[in-house]
């Protein structure tokens, strides 16, 4: 179809020229008397005769107007015999016409020195041009204008319809299969992503979805530019419409000759372009690589942690792409226009609009890293939410509460806040977090066996380490009871709620066990004999 399109840009080219061309003189404006925009005498939209000044005291648009419907009639009349124009020298013009059989000579056209002047030629050599040219229009016109030419031209446009329908459908059926691979293909977009050290940018679903957007966008750019294409080429078929043809077809000519030139002009910049973008992959490459084996260990850097590795090298990555775009940007078509400074301008203003906030929490995300508060999968406390990290992103921090419930909170307020991280001690100092709940017992409980109880509560929770043994403290003697604190270390930082549950209930337990009554300041103020609140052992 696109080989079809390409051979239908060159129908008629040669009927089309005309007799003397703009190019093949000096400029018109620079001799006197001359049009300063030229007109043209032709037949169905197709251009013969340039025509650059008029006879004696005529106006070139008359002159143009009356010398179309001449051509037009001579054409038409099949008695008239193209050979039989030729020119006559009848100083100080020579004249073009056609010579009767009987040696009678009609004029149709006068050239004088004047207008053979606004071409740099003589008027000999003009008027034979403008013979030739003549004779190219009634010819054309003659060979077109026939009932095999509209039969001839009606059966190759339904052949080309036909085959843009089906090139249609063909189109149709590859597309479709090409948007089935990239939706199937998810491990092909995965390697990719990593080898171009990508895959912590960007998801493979928003690859996808790119890759999506710009298969409807080549897919249908490449059927208007078809259908575009195939306009000119049905019209040229025709013997009416072969002018809107030519000038649609000199249109694309125009327009793909300017292409291919800004392309030509553009290939060393594109080179430079090609040169920076594979010098920036290569180098975040190997960033990525070099923290990865910090990152597992193998490389070990003095004062710099493992965990700081894979943000550091996304941090790297970011500032390399810049580097690697403002080299590369000067090179780039167009860079200098108006409207990529428009475009400059405008993300500038947005910037500046929201630059503060977003500004403040990147830079409270940097300081939340390298301070090493936490990183994914502690258990932390922040403004009073509790759960595991679940991201660390440099505009929020993200922790799933144990309800299953994502709670975003800025990093800016991340940084003001305090923060308890119950999963640091088990993995930097290798040792178990310590849980405390306190209980108030009366005077009349002697504290060592109060202390027992609690001792033998912790010991009988599973959640509970022996690496370090429980102890109790006795916190403060107050009016009407003593208060107790127990200290126990959790085995594993993520049950923690679970094992403060487990052991709040078997303090419970030991104490009813024990018939001894947990005590508080209201029981105190209400007691007037009341029954204990001590349960019923089962």
């Amino acid at each position: 179809m696109a080989l079809l399109l390409a051979l239908g840009l060159g129908l008629g080219l040669d009927p089309a020229r005309p007799a003397l061309s703009v190019e093949d003189a000096t400029p018109a404006e620079s001799r006197q008397g001359c049009a300063v925009k030229p007109a043209f005498i032709g037949l169905d939209g197709r251009r013969y005769l340039e025509i650059r000044r008029a006879p004696a005291a005529q106006q070139v648009d008359d002159y143009v107007r009356r010398g179309n419907a001449r051509l037009l009639v001579l054409a038409q009349d099949r008695s008239f015999d193209p050979n039989q124009l030729v020119v006559k020298e009848e100083p100080p013009f020579s004249l073009v016409g056609f010579r009767e059989p009987d040696g009678r000579f009609t004029a149709e056209m006068a050239v004088g020195d004047r207008a053979a002047a606004c071409f740099g030629v003589t008027r000999q050599q003009l008027a034979l041009r403008y013979r030739d040219g003549l004779r190219r229009a009634i010819t054309s016109y003659r060979g077109t204008h026939t009932f095999s030419a509209w039969m001839q031209g009606t059966a190759l446009a339904a052949l080309v319809l036909g085959i843009y329908i089906l090139w249609l459908r063909g189109q149709g059926i590859l597309n479709e299969r090409i948007r089935q691979q990239i939706a199937q293909r998810q491990r092909f977009v995965l390697q990719r992503l990593s080898r171009l050290g990508l895959s912590g940018f960007v998801e493979p679903d928003q690859v996808r979805d790119g890759m999506q957007r710009l298969r409807q966008l080549v897919h249908w750019s490449l059927i208007l530019l078809i259908s575009y294409l195939l306009i000119p080429l049905l019209l040229g078929l025709f013997p009416p419409t072969q002018g809107i043809a030519e000038g649609l077809r000199g249109q694309i000519r125009d327009l793909l000759l300017s292409f291919l030139g800004g392309v030509v002009q553009a290939i060393p910049n594109l080179l430079s372009i090609a040169v920076i973008l594979a010098i920036t992959i290569l180098v975040i490459r190997a960033s990525n690589s070099w923290f990865q084996t910090v990152d597992r260990g193998r490389v070990r850097i003095p004062g710099f942690y493992q965990e700081w590795a894979l943000p550091t090298a996304r941090l790297v990555a970011i500032l390399l792409s810049m580097a690697g775009l403002a080299a590369a940007f000067p090179y780039i078509p167009g860079s200098d226009s108006k409207v990529f400074q428009g475009a400059g301008l405008f993300i500038g203003a947005l910037a500046a609009l929201g630059s503060s906030a977003v500004a403040s929490n990147i830079i409270s995300g940097l300081m939340l890293i390298y301070t090493r508060a936490f990183r994914e999968g502690d258990r932390v406390e922040i403004n009073g939410v509790v759960g595991v990290v679940q991201d660390r992103a440099l505009l929020v921090t993200r922790l799933q509460t144990p309800r299953n419930e994502l709670v975003s909170i800025p990093n800016a307020s991340v940084i003001g806040a305090s923060v308890v991280n119950f999963s640091f001690s088990r993995r930097e100092i290798r040792q178990p977090v310590a849980l405390a709940t306190t209980i108030t017992i009366g005077y009349d409980v002697p504290w060592r066996q109060v202390h027992a109880l609690m001792l033998a509560a912790a010991v009988s929770v599973a959640g509970i380490t022996d690496e370090i043994e429980p102890f109790v403290l006795q916190t403060s003697l107050n009016d009407f009871h003593i208060s107790y604190e127990l200290t126990a270390f959790v085995r594993d930082p993520s049950t923690y709620r679970q094992t403060l549950s487990e052991l709040l209930a078997a303090l419970q337990d030991q104490f009813a066990a024990a018939d001894v009554e947990i005590l508080s300041p209201g029981y105190h103020a209400i007691r007037n004999g009341n029954r204990s609140t001590v349960p019923k052992t089962t």
